[in-house]
């Protein structure tokens, strides 16, 4: 039982995630007991030693499995980011060959009690850099994923990329900015995640849905990855994954062609080619659908729903 006492009271401080505190700071001073979870904490997380956020961890990875109650309890106050969007303009970027970051704050919806996160685009700062770099690796590396989700209130923070834009431009939904370490750039989408409030534990080669209204283009005669899935829909890569530590650059991986891939599920194929004619992606009911293959690269569906044109 006193096991227990400690789980619930580590639970009781990520319930109260919007306060400064840390995790293990609140259980010094003593947490009362958040008796809505409590059964989540011994069915998911039974057997993991309290502290070192280990509890919290454990917790956001079952978010999906997670009881109504749990769900009601956590989702308190909305942080303040979850309505970055609401007076959002369009604006269009020149997209190909950008080097980007994107920022990722989730929690959960208090009226889906889903877990949703929103998404800050380095592309969509006001000025783009000659060089056509928006995440310069000093300033990246600096980020404190931790410190920037503590200090906007929220579940969890996660960095996607650095990335390298594969499509020719975008149209896209340009809300408040916000800073994140030494950069500062605007709301651009809001993601609906699955079970983690971190991007990158996103299981590859799941599709995921994905709040925008905009639009993005591939211009004819653009070389591409392209993923063919068993149901016969057309995936086609947006960005490159570059990272803090780079293992491959675009144009050899590229080169490479199909056989870089050592993780594709049965029936999955992969495919170089050059795009016949536009892909003009608008989609339907401003729900794109994306996934991440094993190197988080990043794909949108083609076709019916989400583009005039299936390569």
């Amino acid at each position: 039982m006193r096991s227990l006492a400690f789980a619930v009271a580590i639970w009781g401080a990520l319930a109260q995630h919007a306060l400064a505190e840390t995790v293990l700071e609140r259980l010094d001073r003593g947490v009362d007991a958040v008796g809505e979870c409590a059964g989540d904490v011994v069915q998911y997380c039974k057997g993991i030693t309290p502290g070192g956020g280990r509890i919290k961890g454990c917790m956001l990875g079952h978010l999906k499995d997670m009881s109504t109650g749990c769900l009601a309890a956590l989702a308190g106050p909305t942080p303040e980011v979850l309505s970055d969007g609401d007076s959002a303009v369009s604006r269009r970027i020149d997209m190909y060959r950008l080097r980007y970051i994107e920022i990722f704050l989730a929690d959960i919806d208090p009226s889906t009690k889903g877990l949703v996160a929103a998404c800050y685009g380095s592309y969509a700062m006001p000025v783009i850099p000659a060089d056509r770099d928006t995440s310069p690796q000093t300033q990246v590396a600096a980020l404190d994923m931790d410190e920037i989700g503590k200090k906007y209130g929220v579940l969890g923070a996660s960095l996607n990329g650095p990335k390298l834009s594969i499509a020719d431009w975008w149209d896209i939904e340009v809300g408040k900015t916000r800073k994140f370490g030494s950069m500062e750039f605007p709301h651009t989408a809001q993601l609906n995640l699955t079970g983690t409030a971190n991007v990158n534990d996103v299981k590859p080669y799941e599709p995921q849905t994905i709040a925008r209204k905009s639009a993005v283009n591939w211009n004819k005669g653009r070389t591409v990855m392209v993923l063919d899935d068993p149901d016969g829909n057309v995936w086609i890569m947006k960005g490159f994954q570059l990272g803090l530590e780079p293992k491959i650059s675009y144009d050899d991986f590229m080169a490479t062609g199909p056989a870089v891939f050592k993780e594709l599920p049965a029936g999955w194929k992969a495919r170089v080619v050059t795009l016949a004619q536009d892909n003009l992606e608008v989609p339907e009911g401003g729900i794109a659908t994306i996934l991440s293959d094993e190197f988080f690269n990043v794909y949108d569906k083609t076709g019916p729903g989400m583009s005039n044109y299936k390569p």
